[in-house]
């Protein structure tokens, strides 16, 4: 059996959509997908896996926490998982974001693919 070497990228997006075609461009990129419709979801896959290397995740989102409440718990619990928030509907200030988290805005073309890459060298 092979072993997966493409980087693992966590997908936290609630509209299933969205997540699905986010999570089809992610791929075709190169990297292992990983899916959670919620904050929750991802946070039970984080302490499952140990291999996630990046997270992208809405910040808009139903459940505890939102993107960006996640991204400061991702941040302070596993601080080498690379994070990229996205939304549609709101632009956080830079000093809202935990250090060395990437805003991209949706909807979104090539951007996320390029900071995705920029991340995981």
């Amino acid at each position: 059996m092979e072993q997966n070497t493409a980087p693992v990228v966590l997908l936290v997006e609630d509209e299933i959509l969205v997540r699905a075609t986010t999570s089809e461009i992610i791929a075709d990129a190169g990297y292992f997908v990983l899916e959670a419709s919620n904050a929750d979801e991802a946070i039970i896959l984080l302490e499952a896996r140990s291999d996630v290397a990046i997270i992208v995740s809405d910040i808009t989102m139903p459940g505890s926490m939102d993107g960006l409440e996640l991204a400061n718990m991702v941040h302070e619990r596993w601080a080498e998982i690379r994070i990229i928030l996205t939304s549609g509907k709101e632009r956080p200030a830079r000093e809202a974001l935990p250090d060395g988290v990437i805003f991209v805005e949706k909807p979104f073309g090539t951007e996320l693919v390029s900071e995705l890459r920029r991340v995981s060298q």
